[in-house]
């Protein structure tokens, strides 16, 4: 395959998978417009983040070419940093748009913030949907799943165009598995978005809540892992296993750490006795950091696999 070819398969690709985010962003704006306001009832489920996501992606793989002649060696961190602005400059503009529920409007981010409360911890946290405009708690959340997306998915569109118009294929196999990562994230997220993961609306959650979210917290890390794996795969074990490995459990960390910012210091509990209770000295139980030691543990495995079968 050509790298003409690939790229616009890639664009193609990006534009088919971007078809239902497109349509509700030109949907939401369109009633904007029309009424400087959108009813509640005519809200877009999850415009943001994925709109403003979408968008980025479809604009940064459509400017790749250009960017790569203008910047050579230098073309994966100068598009990821583009794709990363345009994603926050939409964002900022979608969270604009207000929302009016009965006699009372909101921004769209704390409409969006609403459908993100499941428990009085987190009311407590950040006030009641109406008074939660200014809090950029919830946001947390949003912002570091959008970047990790926008990163794999330039990574592996940049990465596979690189190795067609080099005809290297020696990276091939970490952009496979970052591929691979970044279609069961956006899977995850797509799930979440219909069923919020089957939550009950208090802190202990169902076992299947549990399973998908530590799953979900689990591929995250992953996905950031892999990321910094195939960015020095090929160097020695300390940068092709370790960092990665690190980089994996410290996203998934992190994650954690937004939970406990927009609840209240508290977390999902994920079952009875100890090892689902939080520790004295750390708002974390034993499942909660056995899910964040995990990701790396998994990380590590992957890459060394990796790296095992292209010595072969």
């Amino acid at each position: 395959m050509s790298y003409k070819k690939f790229y616009f398969l890639s664009l193609f690709i990006l534009l088919l998978a971007s078809v239902y985010p497109l349509y509700m962003g030109v949907v939401t704006l369109g009633n904007y417009l029309e009424h400087g306001f959108i009813n509640a009832a005519d809200y877009q489920k999850y415009i943001i983040p994925y709109t403003p996501i979408c968008i980025a992606l479809i604009a940064s793989a459509a400017l790749m070419p250009l960017i790569f002649k203008l910047c050579k060696s230098y073309t994966l961190p100068v598009v990821s940093i583009l794709g990363i602005l345009l994603f926050l400059v939409f964002e900022f503009g979608f969270e604009q748009i207000k929302v009016i529920e009965g006699y009372v409007e909101m921004p769209l981010e704390s409409w969006q913030l609403s459908l993100c409360m499941a428990t009085p911890e987190v009311l407590r946290s950040v006030g009641q949907p109406i008074y939660a405009a200014n809090n950029p708690a919830f946001k947390f959340h949003f912002y570091l799943i959008a970047i990790v997306m926008i990163l794999a998915a330039l990574n592996v569109i940049h990465g596979f165009g690189k190795m067609i118009r080099e005809r290297n294929f020696s990276r091939k196999r970490p952009l496979i598995a970052q591929g691979v990562s970044a279609l069961l994230l956006i899977s995850l997220c797509i799930f979440a978005c219909f069923t919020a993961f089957y939550r009950n609306g208090t802190l202990h959650i169902p076992s299947l809540s549990a399973l998908l979210m530590a799953g979900f917290f689990t591929v995250f890390g992953i996905t950031a892992g892999i990321y910094t794996g195939s960015l020095f795969y090929g160097r020695s074990p300390l940068f092709a296993k370790t960092i990665p490995a690190l980089s994996a459990s410290l996203t998934t960390f992190l994650m954690y750490v937004g939970e406990l910012v927009l609840m209240d210091g508290v977390l999902f509990i994920y079952g009875q006795g100890f090892f689902f209770a939080s520790l004295e000295i750390i708002p974390l139980s034993p499942a909660d950091l056995l899910v964040i030691l995990g990701s790396g543990v998994i990380t590590y495995i992957l890459m060394h696999t990796l790296i095992q079968y292209s010595k072969e």
